[in-house]
């Protein structure tokens, strides 16, 4: 690193510098959590609304941003991972997909489980309201296991509709880094008839009873609410909410097969129009290849489907004489644990964010060559547009 040399490229150097430095702070309130194995999940509604979180003012780290439910993993509720210097921490498995049933429970309210036998589209397993919240504070307190606690209701978590959707990687930097596994879950899709009791499996076709998402009672957060995904990328680029570089860069990616509520035929959708859009969805999810081919691009993150992608976000050096002086943060490299395991991220986009002390501002996601250029070859990002 040049210092103080005074050259173009040594400043920028410096500037890169700086910027690793705020970020690396930065990302670790973004991933907030105390553990280093950590999970978020970004909770679909029956109408494709998301569900975020918003911290509390008063929280140390991360304070008022809006957040997916998440947490790190318990070895007394979830199980046990596997040995820090395992590349297979890194891998999406029981324990992550236990903690994030459990996490979510614990934050929102919703029990993403079901009776023994039934499929998600029969839906959720019910529990009065009561029973709902003397469980939170059960779990929430260790006072006893959630897969204990859930069998006693006779129901048990929903682990195989988690459906993995990247994984993120603190930067060398901070004393302790997080591998943490995103996650996406679509609540059970509603018809119009009402039911009796939701647990009823021949009533499978009627509407579906989702829990109103609420707050942990002022723990963690102050708020949980459903919103479009449009909605929530407006509010945080107007700077009314605060969302940091991965939650504002996955609700981008969404954006894409979930159409904002000014779309003309918003009114008009139906049961099979949200099913359509989580088809596109999970197609987009698994398919590669994930953006065009680039010479540019040496690890083939292109080849690498999203379920599976690791990011580790750095800072890039800005282009000699950019008027944009915001951070750009790399998206491609996996993070040193993962050098020559075949894993990436995303080479074809970048995020650009303002770091302050313990926030953010002016999140956006573009496309890497338009802001740094390619580097040789061409990278476009090949994505569904809304019709």
């Amino acid at each position: 690193m040049g210092q103080g040399s005074g050259t173009e490229g040594e400043k920028g150097e410096e500037a890169a510098a700086t910027s690793a430095h705020e970020f690396q702070v930065s990302i670790s309130c973004c991933m907030m959590w105390k553990r280093v194995n950590e999970f978020s999940v970004i909770l679909l509604s029956p109408t494709n609304q998301v569900l975020l979180l918003h911290r509390v003012g008063t929280s140390s780290s991360f304070a008022k941003a809006h957040v997916f439910p998440g947490g790190n993993v318990s070895s007394f509720h979830d199980g046990t991972l596997p040995d820090q210097t395992s590349p297979a921490q890194h891998q999406d498995g029981p324990a992550y997909r236990l903690a994030a049933i459990r996490e979510t429970f614990e934050e929102s309210g919703i029990l993403l489980a079901r009776k023994p036998g039934q499929v998600r589209e029969q839906g959720l397993l019910h529990v009065p309201d009561e029973a709902r919240e003397a469980g939170r504070k059960q779990v929430h307190g260790n006072q006893v296991p959630f897969p204990k606690w859930l069998s006693t209701l006779g129901g048990e978590p929903d682990l195989e509709n988690l459906i993995p959707f990247t994984r993120w990687i603190t930067p060398i930097g901070p004393p302790k880094r997080f591998t943490t596994q995103m996650y996406l879950y679509m609540l059970p899709l509603t018809s119009s008839s009402p039911i009796a009791d939701p647990s009823d499996p021949s009533q499978a076709q009627q509407t579906l009873m989702v829990p109103t998402p609420t707050h942990d009672g002022g723990l963690e957060h102050t708020a949980a609410t459903f919103d479009n995904v449009h909605t929530w990328l407006a509010q945080a680029r107007a700077g009314s909410i605060t969302l940091f570089p991965p939650q504002f860069y996955l609700l981008h990616l969404l954006s894409s097969f979930l159409p904002g509520p000014d779309h003309p035929q918003a009114k008009e959708w139906t049961t099979a129009d949200y099913a359509a859009q989580r088809a596109a969805i999970v197609e987009f999810i698994k398919t590669t290849p994930t953006a065009a081919p680039s010479a540019a691009d040496r690890l083939g993150t292109h080849l690498i489907p999203w379920a599976d992608k690791v990011i580790s976000p750095e800072p890039l050096p800005l282009p000699q004489g950019a008027a944009d002086k915001r951070t750009v943060l790399r998206l491609d490299r996996p993070g040193p644990e993962l050098k020559g395991s075949g894993r990436g991220g995303d080479w074809s986009r970048v995020v650009r964010v303002t770091f302050e002390k313990g926030t953010v501002r002016d999140v956006e996601v573009e496309g890497r060559e338009a802001v740094v250029g390619g580097g040789g070859g061409r990278g476009e990002v090949v994505s569904r547009e809304i019709d």
